[in-house]
């Protein structure tokens, strides 16, 4: 395996309803952010990489959509997720 598939594991282990659970709202919040903090580091040094600077946005707006979704659906699990991972919003 490699490292990013070990990361992956990991994530779906911590956040996950069962240990298959790859698709809960969580599970997909927890490995968006993960690749959001990657090219967030990555373009700290590749400051005119703007095809990176898409897609981080992309993603950042992939979250907030599921993020919006389990504010409305389960408002504890929201709170869970953004307690863990050290989210703002």
């Amino acid at each position: 395996m490699t490292v990013a598939q070990l990361r992956k594991k990991k994530i779906v282990e911590e956040f996950g309803r069962h240990e298959s659970d790859t698709g809960s709202a969580e599970v997909q919040v927890a490995i968006l952010t993960e690749r959001i903090n990657q090219l967030a580091d990555h373009l700290k040094s590749h400051k005119k990489d703007f095809s990176s600077r898409r897609g981080l946005l992309k993603l950042v707006g992939k979250r907030s959509a599921l993020l919006k979704y389990l504010i409305r659906s389960n408002v504890t699990r929201y709170r869970q997720v953004k307690a863990k991972l050290g989210l703002r919003k």
